[in-house]
């Protein structure tokens, strides 16, 4: 029995972020790279990104630009100057394989594809777990030379020891893990082609970068004991381990492209901004103890703790997101929520008026649950909308009403000096109302009309703030006659 309770003792606490570039990275991907960082943060320590290349026939060359963006669109800046590829470490991999080798602790597998194909069926068959049936172990030096003359290829195996029957350790999250050993195959190592598997290559790395600390996903629960015993036998002690809890869609089922499982960069696409992201995720499995759910970058780099994370499997609730990022919107002051739009989408911002911009985000901040919410509904601020001249006439009013209360509205604003607020707006069609005995409907809802061309839309103080006097004037001139001449 190995019994994993000591860990290498660090200076510096280090975690690392090791994603497979085989494609976008998506939200699981990236709550794990997340933790990793705030971990790092709150320990005063490294964050480190290592992109494990190794598996070259799902390798996809874009997908690293698409891993770094992630990233750094969610200010996770990873402290290695010097980028880091397995790719280019194969020599270290070949080394230290051959020092297993050497030791007796590895050894060649000649076995061919079929060979294994075949024995996989024997084992389905016979209703027996499927693996390896440790052939080749038994080869002697002279059989392995012969092999080798014969121009047969191998891969190295790791000889998983007989004893102990079983690996026990002590996960950050998890409390004391066991799994039994004398179960498992003796697992490849090195490729054919000289790569190494990712159970060999992720141990070499972390034991030689220094991770104090591995958080990954509880999938990899089952693969522990593999790298537990890969660490034993080069005499290594391992790193602290902490396995995160699962994420779930609000179904309760596993999270699929239905539950929001898409690439991250997507939610950039849809509208959200980074700290929202960055927020909800980290509360995927964490919390601080309290019931506060909104945090800044600054307090989640203090307040995070492994202590904290839970085993539960974590819900992915889009109406969350929503509301977080709701109401990260309606915190920003304007210039900072202006850049924002700016940089989600710099062709709707481009020629247009700073001042009516500014008061235009202002009026609908209140109201966005995304960035997108701005560039998609607020057109009628910065273009005079065209629209049926029926929608100017509230259901229960009539055509005169109508006519009347848009011309008291802009007789008293061509009287106003200046509209300071929406309230100076809201002064001005009140008293519209008062001076010709007309109800709220015949003033409000038109100007509403004349001014957004929406059914829907803020109210028409606000509306008349935002645009200002002169075109609130034009477009209530331009309602009248459209009544006067349907």
């Amino acid at each position: 029995m190995i019994h994993n309770t000591q860990y290498t003792i660090h200076n510096t606490v280090k975690t690392r972020f090791a994603p497979s570039p085989t494609g976008k990275p998506h939200v699981g991907n990236i709550r794990t790279a997340i933790f990793n960082y705030l971990h790092a943060k709150a320990k005063g320590g490294k964050f480190i990104l290592r992109i494990e290349d190794t598996d070259r026939e799902r390798f996809i060359p874009d997908a690293i630009n698409y891993i770094e963006k992630s990233l750094k669109w969610l200010g996770l800046v990873w402290d290695n100057e010097e980028k880091i590829h397995q790719s280019e470490r194969l020599d270290i991999y070949q080394k230290h394989a051959d020092q297993l080798l050497k030791a007796g602790k590895a050894y060649k597998c000649f076995c061919s594809k079929e060979r294994l194909a075949k024995l996989r069926e024997e084992q389905a068959a016979k209703k027996v777990a499927p693996g390896y049936d440790a052939c080749c172990r038994k080869l002697t030096k002279e059989d392995i030379g012969k092999l080798e003359q014969e121009g047969k290829t191998s891969v190295i195996r790791f000889k998983v020891p007989d004893n102990p029957k079983e690996v026990i350790w002590d996960d950050t999250i998890r409390g004391k893990v066991s799994i039994r050993t004398d179960i498992q195959e003796d697992f490849i190592i090195l490729k054919s082609d000289g790569y190494p598997t990712y159970h060999f290559a992720n141990v070499i790395d972390d034991h030689l970068m220094e991770i104090s600390t591995v958080i990954r996903g509880e999938e990899w629960i089952p693969s522990t004991p593999k790298h537990i015993l890969l660490y034993m036998s080069f005499g290594w002690q391992p790193p602290e381990f902490a396995h995160m809890p699962l994420i779930i869609g609000s179904d309760g089922k596993k999270l699929g492209k239905r539950h929001g499982d898409t690439a991250i960069m997507d939610y950039l696409d849809k509208g959200y901004l980074a700290d929202s992201m960055l927020n909800f995720l980290a509360l995927l499995g964490w919390n601080d103890g309290t019931t506060q759910e909104i945090f800044t970058r600054e307090e989640l780099e203090k307040k995070f703790d492994l202590g904290r994370v839970g085993k539960a499997p974590s819900v992915f609730d889009i109406e969350k997101l929503n509301w977080i990022n709701g109401e990260k919107i309606r915190a920003m002051q304007i210039d900072d929520l202006v850049k924002e739009v700016a940089n989600f989408d710099p062709v709707f911002m481009k020629n247009k008026d700073t001042n009516l911009f500014q008061r235009a985000l202002a009026v609908m901040q209140t109201r966005m649950v995304t960035l997108r919410d701005f560039t998609e509904n607020s057109n009628y601020f910065f273009a005079i909308p065209k629209y049926d001249p029926g929608l100017l006439v509230f259901k229960k009013s009539d055509k005169g009403l109508t006519l009347a209360g848009l011309k008291g509205v802009l007789e008293f604003l061509g009287q106003t000096k200046e509209i300071k607020s929406p309230k100076d707006a809201d002064k001005i069609m009140k008293e519209a109302v008062d001076s010709q005995n007309l109800s709220n409907g015949d003033v409000f809802w038109p100007v509403r009309a004349a001014l957004s061309g929406q059914e829907k839309s803020p109210s028409p103080g606000e509306i008349m703030w935002a645009l200002g006097q002169e075109k609130s004037k034009e477009r209530l001139e331009t309602a009248i006659k459209m009544l006067k001449n349907p």
